[in-house]
């Protein structure tokens, strides 16, 4: 019996154009589902990060019975040069918790005098002995290999931003300072570990308004060049932030990674109307307001692990998630350095019990023009005060006596 044959060798171009066009719909369908997986596996691995960090704020509270300083160190000494034989207190609360978050090799070669470079460079001229200090030099010394070092504890996979080139690693978790401003950058107390408000002074004259000055504006959890300890959170662990989210440089003047520097107006300024750092005229672009227009000043945001000074490791609880940070001047002034992330919609923080929360760009932050709290001030912020910005300032002070909470 013969059986029937067909001619029929493959598809028509009608059927083969069905089958490409299902597979592509397919493709357009799993692309964003992909990436949407991926990110949420790097925001979590950003805050599994965050509480191993938690965790090595409470084992070295634990060990010492007071948190890691930030802007801690040598102070600055009598040798030429420095920048390189001291650190001048400018290191962070970072270098600390190393031994707790598994980098003892690290915290050895950094607590012990050492000669080794960063491959490529040669030790500068007038390091004493040509030996590199226990505790190492000013963070920005990039020949210093410590400094140098990435470490992917640090880091958050979402920032894209990398450090090659730059010199000195990168992180992405700052150390809360508070609602304030006035010398939130160095606690009040200068590179001599003296109280002053004349930094190249190392004469120790004690000056009284300073010390005043920086205890009415530095609420936060950690206070630079200061010793806070878990007794001092009054307004208890679970509703202050120790640490947020900030978002590094890539160098692209972007109002979340990089600083508006030298603002028009000064420190006074920022201090008594923080709402001018929101103003266009700051030099945030009209067409792209996720960026400072080009020839406006600016330095760099999170590009330096080892600089506890709070634009490189430091935030402060004034503008809500992913608002603009400025400054009076460089990287050594007062300003308000906001939190921030390449998170949609927020940013991760940690809270002195150890949780993870993350904050959403919209939470509840009053007012952004207000006056920051300062000692004595005519502006209606006098030392005491509830704190103007809100829930997000709430939560950003020790001992305030507020009772917002996230729950």
């Amino acid at each position: 019996m013969n059986r029937p044959h067909s001619s029929r060798q493959g598809f028509t171009l009608v059927e083969l154009l069905v089958v490409i066009a299902i597979i592509g719909v397919l493709v357009g369908l799993l692309l964003p589902a992909v990436q949407a997986a991926r990110e949420a596996a790097r925001r979590m691995s950003c805050s599994n990060n965050f509480k191993q960090l938690g965790l090595s704020i409470h084992n070295y509270h634990a060990a010492y019975n007071q948190l890691p300083r930030t802007m801690c160190g040598t102070d600055r000494g009598s040798v030429a040069n420095v920048s390189y034989n001291y650190n001048r207190l400018y290191i962070s609360a970072l270098v600390s918790v190393l031994p707790f978050i598994e980098q003892q090799a690290m915290w050895e070669s950094i607590s012990n005098p050492s000669r080794e470079t960063t491959p490529g460079t040669s030790m500068p001229g007038g390091v004493a002995n040509n030996t590199w200090p226990a505790m190492g030099p000013v963070p920005w010394a990039r020949q210093y290999k410590p400094w140098a070092t990435e470490l992917p504890a640090y880091r958050c996979p979402s920032d894209p931003s990398v450090s090659i080139g730059t010199g000195t690693g990168f992180t992405n978790y700052g150390f809360c300072f508070g609602d304030g401003v006035q010398f939130v950058n160095n606690g009040g107390i200068n590179d001599w570990g003296n109280i002053d408000n004349d930094n190249n002074n190392g004469n120790g004259n004690g000056q009284t308004w300073v010390a005043t000055r920086a205890r009415a504006a530095n609420r936060g959890m950690f206070w630079a060049r200061h010793t806070t300890r878990f007794r001092d959170v009054l307004d208890g662990l679970a509703n202050t932030i120790a640490m947020g989210e900030i978002a590094a440089s890539l160098g692209q003047k972007e109002i979340i990674a990089d600083i508006r520097s030298n603002r028009t107006g000064g420190g006074d300024t920022i201090v008594r109307t923080p709402g001018v750092c929101l103003a266009p005229a700051q030099g945030i672009d009209p067409e792209r307001p996720q960026f400072y227009v080009g020839g406006t000043p600016t330095v760099p945001r999170a590009t330096r692990w080892a600089d506890g000074r709070a634009n490189y490791s430091g935030m402060n609880t004034i503008f809500p998630p992913n608002k603009p940070s400025c400054a009076d001047g460089g990287d050594n002034t007062r300003g308000i350095y906001t939190s921030g992330s390449r998170h949609q919609g927020g940013c991760h923080v940690l809270m002195g019990d150890g949780a993870v929360k993350f904050i959403t760009d919209s939470i509840e932050a009053g007012n952004s023009t207000h006056a920051t709290v300062e000692r004595d001030s005519a502006n209606n912020a006098p030392a005491g005060s509830k704190s103007p910005f809100g829930l997000w300032g709430a939560l950003g002070t020790r001992a305030a006596k507020e009772t917002e909470s996230l729950e």
